[in-house]
């Protein structure tokens, strides 16, 4: 059965050498850098089974929190190209490539989103949860969210600390910023604005299933937007968290994502997660979709 991994990091070598630059503590603030397999394709590739292919995106250093507007854009462009490249020299593994913007320069990111619309190596943009302390669904923002729409690129929303809090914790507070970025989103009417917009959220919707009930009955008006989101199984495994999400969302709105290198050392959790997909009381078709199909059709053809 094929699979295609949706949700997949990388920390290119050129693109991190130059944020060091701006700012050597990264390597000490960011505990990820030292994956080796996040910044070294060859020890990647050693790890790598063979048959997964991985669409990667860069792990969270954003040029936008170190630099100024035109500076990001620059950074931003240089990270796209150099992802552009891995992606041509290991199209085996990484068949496509989600691309960067500069989310303080709004101008320019509308600019490269054109631009990574005219490559065919990227096929869509990540966004966090939060840009700059403001939530992704903040109105300044809105330009590019459109325009993604426009453009039928996927939008994958990557969770990010809130910096206000004092108790952000890996194991819940990002679930926790997924589930209001999507509220936030709603509560915009992002799907009104642009309703042919692709979101990918990460980590199955992180709150949303579960709290399906407080949903249904507290956002009567605003209920069915919540099931517009897509979503990945990278969820370390369980089969049962899974299966709620495939329940609330549906099984067209489910996709293969492992956050790969991340979860489980030394090259992720794809083996525990494939595991937890295998084990879902599903039929082979069904799986089928959630391994390679929904994201074929998201893509409109496939991979050529």
């Amino acid at each position: 059965m094929e699979k295609i991994d949706v949700f997949a990091h990388v920390l290119l070598p050129n693109y991190y050498e130059k944020m060091l630059k701006i700012d050597s503590t990264i390597s000490s603030t960011y505990a990820f850098t030292n994956i080796e397999s996040l910044k070294d394709l060859s020890v990647r590739r050693k790890l790598w089974n063979g048959t997964t292919k991985q669409i990667v995106s860069y792990a969270n250093i954003n040029a936008e929190d170190y630099c100024n507007p035109e500076d990001a854009a620059r950074l931003c462009r240089e990270a796209n190209e150099e992802l552009i490249n891995c992606v041509r020299e290991n199209n085996d593994m990484f068949p496509y490539g989600i691309g960067m913007l500069p989310f303080n320069n709004i101008d320019e990111a509308l600019n490269i989103l054109d631009e990574i619309k005219d490559s065919k190596e990227l096929v869509g943009v990540q966004v966090f949860t939060r840009h700059l302390g403001k939530s992704i669904a903040n109105k300044e923002y809105l330009p590019i969210l459109k325009k993604c729409a426009e453009l039928g690129l996927l939008v994958l929303l990557h969770p990010v600390f809130d910096p206000r809090k004092p108790d952000n914790n890996i194991v819940f507070s990002w679930e926790y910023e997924l589930s209001l970025a999507m509220l936030d989103l709603v509560n915009a009417s992002i799907f009104k604005e642009c309703p042919n917009i692709k979101i990918i959220v990460h980590h199955a919707g992180a709150m949303i299933p579960f709290f399906a009930g407080r949903i249904d009955n507290i956002m009567k008006d605003k209920k069915d937007d919540f099931k517009k989101f897509y979503v990945d199984t990278a969820i370390l495994g369980n089969t049962r968290g899974l299966e709620l999400a495939v329940y609330y969302f549906g099984i067209d709105k489910v996709l293969y994502g492992t956050d790969a290198p991340f979860g489980i050392m030394p090259s992720g959790a794809t083996k525990e997660i494939e595991s937890a997909i295998d084990a879902l009381p599903f039929s082979n078709e069904q799986k089928e979709k959630i391994y390679s199909k929904n994201l074929r059709k998201l893509l409109e053809g496939g991979f050529s």
